[in-house]
């Protein structure tokens, strides 16, 4: 065991992926730590953890950036025209980007001002996937702004077929949304960096709307609906 060093491991891929192997090193190791704890405290097997590295088994995750409401409509306007409402609708529905792949025109009531979300979009190995949300949270009816709103309305009427099944967003050519495709797209990074936004994930967009609605007074339940995720039960 103490040849074994989970700390500063560094993968071949890069600083990113040294970053994914060290954090998922550490849960690993926390994982061990507890059963080895385990064995010691209750089961009595062993007679002391060997698990003893001060600090490995703890993880600070730092925190994402969340834009302004102008840097988003910034990155709206940077982008294609195509890829603009899904900027805004991104930022301010709180959908995640399989949801937002697989929306249908059918999906969008523009009268209503709310967007269903039924289903995602997957990336398997080999192939991309349409298939029912993570959990039965995550079908849910999200509201829109007048602005996402309105920005949809063009978007419907430029980009997406008359049918109801048509995707909303897709790619130049119609082919479904595929994130490293839009990235090379949009130039994310390179976008992104002028915008004063470095390091910023498109996924971090869906934080902007939840902080949001959290200062406008949303309470955890309705937030948690919102990001389509799953809410305790009071006790």
């Amino acid at each position: 065991m103490s040849s074994v060093s989970l700390a500063g491991r560094r993968s071949p891929a890069g600083r990113g992926r040294a970053g994914a192997a060290r954090f998922a090193g550490r849960l690993a190791y926390a994982l061990l730590r507890a059963i080895l704890n385990t064995a010691v405290r209750e089961d009595e097997i062993i007679r002391q953890n060997p698990c003893r590295i001060k600090g490995n088994d703890q993880y600070h995750t730092p925190e994402r950036p969340t834009p302004t409401v102008a840097q988003v409509y910034a990155l709206a306007a940077a982008v294609p025209a195509r890829y603009s409402a899904l900027i805004l609708l991104a930022a301010f529905s709180g959908l995640r980007w399989g949801e937002l792949a697989a929306l249908r025109r059918q999906d969008i009531d523009l009268d209503a001002a709310t967007v269903r979300v039924a289903r995602k979009l997957a990336a398997l190995r080999s192939h991309l996937e349409f298939g029912p949300s993570k959990s039965a949270a995550g079908v849910r009816v999200a509201a829109l702004p007048a602005a996402a709103v309105d920005v949809l309305r063009v978007h419907l009427d430029e980009f997406t077929a008359a049918d109801a099944d048509a995707l909303v967003f897709t790619g130049d050519k119609g082919a479904l949304l595929r994130s490293g495709n839009f990235g090379r797209a949009v130039k994310w990074t390179q976008t992104v960096a002028a915008l004063g936004l470095s390091g910023f994930h498109f996924h971090d967009l869906r934080h902007t709307g939840n902080t949001l609605a959290a200062a406008s007074g949303a309470s955890t339940r309705e937030l948690m609906h919102r990001m389509g995720t799953r809410a305790c039960a009071p006790h």
